[in-house]
Formats: structure tokens, sequence, C-alpha cells
């Protein structure tokens, strides 16, 4: 499972990240420290980022949590997708699974495709809480869609193998083309797998699905799988 970065920041946090992509990171922690303690939620998932990783800070996931977790609060979706994967891996705070899936439903509903990704993830092992197969296709699909490349992988695999989904070497060749040429390992490898087993004539719907999907513009940057 992985983290989510901040929202891109609004105009009063300028300076502050400014600062941070400049490496100066006294002056974006001097930015962004007031703001958050003010109450600002852009403000306080980047100090949580910061602690996160120990930029410009001690590194700290128990203090990374507690910012993430009062920007989530607040309805900051990155934010309370950070909140739902701390809890679920126990970083920061003691492992929950149930109640890190709840802060990542949350967060999916509003549209956050690493939400929906760690959703997924979850009800797809089934870690913690009940498998739902089905639901975690369907999950992995909406951030598919969205450009995330480590789901198109994911949804790949489960139509390859028929998880959660009917069977369908032709989507699977679609998905697994896609992260495939971001360079998903793991999809190439299924990728090859799956051709053997397609007639030339699957081949060629696959590729026309992968290229009609490539012309879709991606929201996102990928994260690891």
């Amino acid at each position: 499972m992985s983290l989510a970065q901040p929202l891109v920041p609004a105009p009063v946090l300028a300076d502050g990240v400014a600062a941070f992509e400049a490496h100066a990171y006294d002056r974006a922690l001097a930015v962004f420290r007031p703001l958050a303690e003010a109450g600002n939620p852009e403000a306080q998932a980047w100090l949580g980022a910061l602690h996160a990783g120990g930029t410009g800070v001690p590194a700290s996931l128990t203090k990374a949590f507690e910012w993430y977790r009062r920007a989530a609060e607040q309805g900051h979706g990155p934010a309370a997708t950070n909140v739902g994967a701390m809890l679920a891996m126990g970083q920061g705070v003691a492992q929950d699974r149930a109640e890190g899936a709840r802060w990542l439903e949350r967060a999916a509903a509003g549209g956050d495709v690493m939400a929906a990704y760690n959703l997924a993830t979850l009800l797809a092992k089934g870690d913690g809480l009940s498998a739902d197969p089905a639901r975690a296709a369907a999950l992995y699909r909406s951030a598919a869609e969205a450009g995330h490349y480590p789901s198109q992988a994911r949804l790949g695999h489960l139509y390859a193998q028929g998880i959660g989904v009917e069977r369908d070497r032709v989507e699977a060749f679609a998905w697994l083309s896609l992260a495939a040429g971001h360079g998903v390992g793991t999809a190439l490898n299924a990728l090859e797998e799956v051709i053997r087993e397609m007639s030339a004539e699957e081949k060629r719907e696959g590729a026309a699905r992968a290229q009609a999907r490539r012309s879709e513009p991606g929201r996102i940057a990928p994260i690891p799988a």
C-alpha cells in the first residue's frame, strides 16, 4: 500500500510550496506550521508529509499521522487516504485494518484514486476484513480508468484469472498492455502469459482497446504497487 501526496496547494501556501520545491525546508516548515496550527487542512497535510519523510524535521510517523488525521477530519481527501493506509499498515498508529478501510472508503467515495487502489488491495486480500473480489475489481477499475498504472496491472491480472470478474483475455491484454507500457514489470510478465492463449483476432481487439484507453488523459501519477 502507498501513501498519497497532498493536493495542489492553495495560493496561501505558495511560498511554502515554493520553498519546499527549492529544498529550503526550514522556510517551508515556517510557512506550513502556523497555517496548520490555525486549522488549514492543506497546510496540515503538508506538515504531515514533512514529518512522514523527515524533511526539515525529524522523521516521525506518529506526528505525520496526527497531522494527516487533522486534515482528513476536515475533508482533505489525500490526507484521509494516508490515514487509512497508515491504520491498515500500523504506521505511526496501532494497526486497525477495519478502521483503515473506513477511512479509505471515505476518501474513495470522494474520488481519491489512491484510496480506491488501497481499499481494493485490502478487499482483494481479505486481510483483516472480509474478502470481496468483485468490489476489489470495481475499485481497481475506477482507479485504472483514471490512469493509475498499478491498478491497471491488478485489473488485468483479475481479468486474466477470472477473479472478481468474468475471465476475459481481451480485457486482460488491454489493461496489462497499458500497465506494461509504463514500466510495471509484473504486468509485462502476466501479459506474456495471456498472449500465449490468445488468437490473432483477440490480440487485435485487445490492442485496439488499449490504444483507445491510452488516449484518455490520466489524472494522477503512478505510485508504487
